[in-house]
């Protein structure tokens, strides 16, 4: 018999997934006028946002019975979004293969092996790089996640259809943010890859505040969304930016402005932010942090601009982020 567990612990790993601090950056923007609030999502127990979404599609399908019990999982991934659905499938009980490319960082197939997935590493396109992920390679994994979802009789997760990828960052990720700044937001941006977590917080603060200004950030020479034509689909800015012009879950998502950045300012940021803040970020970190700069030094100088911290710095130990 199980004895009973004190008021403040937790059921599991899953239960403490989401209610991430939010930081001002005031020793990076130190005279530049306005601010910077910071999600840290990179504190949740896969170091990444991606823990959320994983909660959400895998405990909706449950409920939906979508997912049988003991049936497998399988996901394409970048790592993160692998790493959470590694951690909710070890929780819930269910096998769970990860499909990424061998483009991404070697740390995340190690943490994801480590927490019991099945990783598949897919071969990356011709005249790719490591390091440098791009559409085609992703499309190259996205067909290995098919094949492998139908051999298996698996779940396929579907991270950049399912719905419940934005919802949860509406329904938590946005609504802790607004919570956690009292409203003082006056303009979000965001790194896209799925567009998920871009269209929930968009959502959730507008329903709020409908003059927040909303803003997609891309890599420099892949600026697809933005209707830009693609010149440099070799960016290292790993997690989006992948050359793709439709994103099913921006149907319909407002849209106020569109920014650039280009690796050497995201990897510059990144290194700042750890060097002034404390703060260890991933690339696109990096990548969000100069795009709220490039706000401050602009349209919104004097004002409230907030991100989200994708993922943690630990995730790219490997890469040249740190040199």
């Amino acid at each position: 018999m199980k004895t009973r567990i004190g008021q403040g612990t937790a059921n599991s790993i899953i239960d403490v997934i989401g209610n991430t601090p939010v930081v001002a950056l005031d020793r990076l923007t130190r005279g530049t006028p306005g601010r910077i609030i910071a999600k840290l999502d990179y504190l949740n127990p896969g170091f990444s946002k991606k823990d959320r979404i994983a909660r959400e599609i895998i405990d909706q399908a449950i409920a939906d019975g979508d997912l049988a019990p003991g049936q497998p999982v399988v996901e394409l991934t970048s790592g993160n979004t692998g790493t959470g659905l590694a951690i909710v499938c070890a929780v819930r009980g269910h096998p769970f293969t990860a499909v990424m490319s061998e483009g991404n960082s070697t740390e995340r197939a190690r943490m994801m092996r480590g927490l019991g997935a099945e990783v598949v590493l897919v071969p990356q396109a011709k005249n790719s790089h490591p390091g440098h992920v791009t559409g085609e390679d992703l499309a190259l994994v996205e067909a290995r996640a098919c094949q492998l979802t139908h051999e298996l009789g698996a779940f396929r997760v579907d991270q950049f259809a399912r719905d419940h990828n934005r919802l949860a960052h509406e329904w938590h990720t946005g609504t802790e943010l607004w919570q956690q700044a009292d409203g003082q937001i006056d303009a979000f941006c965001d790194f896209v890859g799925t567009g998920g977590t871009y269209a929930g917080v968009t959502t959730a603060l507008k329903k709020r505040k409908p003059t927040v200004q909303c803003y997609i950030v891309e890599p420099e020479g892949a600026a697809i969304l933005a209707g830009r034509p693609a010149c440099r689909a070799h960016h290292r800015i790993q997690g989006g930016g992948y050359g793709m012009s439709k994103l099913a879950l921006l149907v319909g998502i407002p849209v106020d402005g569109y920014l650039q950045v280009d690796d050497v300012e995201a990897q510059s940021v990144a290194q700042a932010l750890a060097r002034s803040e404390g703060v260890f970020g991933g690339f696109s970190s990096g990548a969000v942090v100069a795009a709220a700069l490039q706000l401050l030094r602009g349209p919104h100088s004097g004002q409230t601009v907030a991100v989200i911290l994708a993922d943690s710095g630990l995730k790219y130990i490997s890469t040249d982020l740190w040199t």
